[in-house]
């Protein structure tokens, strides 16, 4: 275990614990929330080595009073059992945090192979965040769709967010961040007419939202167009030229957004999910020797390509990255999706456990 790193980042925490005291910094909200945040991020790592320092003052204590008195001999025994674990959990907080965790994300849903099949399996995968981020107390907003004939997705770009207010050191991210990749399903169409099970696969890309000074978004780069909505509609849509659609001519990256009841909103929105794409275009570019899964989320919407498998006849769930499997997918695509996601977090602790050893 790094002790001066840990020395290091309880010092961290003490500062943060005075500076949050100080009325003046509750002025300036979005310096409050960034200090709060990292405050919520190190305070579990207080807590264990505050508990870590009290077992071993007592292990020494129960020692010295074992060594006059054998009374005290299964104290000190209890003591030497606990401290193994509390070392490996101080050890796992030390482990360096994704910079992203505390992250709103954006998300996007591409049908593949399957024609109409794939872009309904799309729509079901929509649903199935959603409904996750419902249980989770997100706010997620539709920000561009494409439908299909039989009202799946061609695609579907959304924004999910934590509620207002939540300082706390795991956004959306942290939750979201594993799920890029194709996604294959193994079910009867309701395309097919003689009951054969079809395979075909969705893309699903994510990316953490950035904070407007994390990337550079200059408007000489910017070709802005303007149409109009396709979506259902009310009053101001359909009627009016609302719907933006930006193309950052540097890398070709094209963005739209047509959900919001105004221009001016679709196009905030737009260079909010342009920043993001830029973001993680960017880090993919500084990590090109990373691990596969950090450098590409989605090369192809090929049904080979697959990070899961949801089979219908079986109603079976299968993550193939840490071979994981239950037969829970109905409750899975209802946004019951803490097992899954959990393997995944688990996975990555383990391996970042691994290299840091």
């Amino acid at each position: 275990m790094e002790t001066s790193k840990l020395e290091e980042l309880l010092a961290e925490h003490a500062e943060l614990e005075r500076r949050l005291a100080e009325p003046d910094v509750h002025a300036d909200q979005a310096t409050a929330r960034k200090l709060g945040r990292r405050y919520a991020e190190l305070t579990p790592l207080a807590k264990a080595a505050a508990e870590w320092e009290q077992t071993r003052s007592d292990l020494a204590t129960a020692r010295e009073l074992a060594a006059e008195d054998d009374g005290f001999a299964a104290e000190a025994d209890s003591l030497a059992e606990a401290l193994p674990a509390l070392e490996t959990k101080l050890t796992e907080l030390l482990l360096p945090r994704d910079p992203h965790d505390s992250s709103d994300v954006v998300l996007e849903v591409k049908s593949g192979e399957g024609g109409e099949e794939s872009a309904l399996f799309a729509g079901d995968l929509l649903r199935m965040y959603l409904r996750y981020a419902e249980r989770q107390g997100w706010r997620a907003d539709v920000l561009d769709a494409t439908e299909s004939d039989l009202g799946g997705y061609k695609d579907v770009t959304v924004a999910v967010k934590t509620k207002a207010g939540d300082t706390g050191p795991d956004g959306v991210w942290a939750k979201l961040k594993f799920e890029g990749g194709v996604h294959r399903v193994q079910r009867v169409p309701v395309t097919e007419s003689q009951g054969r099970v079809h395979t075909s696969a969705a893309g699903v890309l994510v990316y953490p939202e950035t904070e407007e000074v994390e990337v550079e978004v200059d408007e000489k780069d910017l070709r802005i167009d303007v149409y109009r909505s396709s979506g259902p509609g009310g009053q101001s849509v359909n009627t009016t030229d609302s719907a933006v659609r930006i193309t950052h001519l540097p890398t070709g990256t094209v963005v739209s957004c047509q959900n919001e009841k105004s221009q001016l909103q679709n196009k905030l929105r737009a260079i909010q999910v342009l920043r993001a794409r830029l973001q993680a275009l960017a880090e993919e570019e500084a990590q090109k020797e990373a691990a596969e899964t950090r450098r590409s989320q989605v090369r192809t919407v090929d049904r080979s390509e697959r990070v899961r498998t949801y089979n219908f006849a079986e109603n079976r769930i299968s993550d193939h990255r840490v071979n994981y499997k239950a037969y829970n997918l109905d409750h899975v695509l209802d946004g019951e999706l803490d097992g899954v996601l959990g393997a995944l977090v688990a996975a990555d602790r383990e391996e970042r456990l691994a290299s840091s050893s």
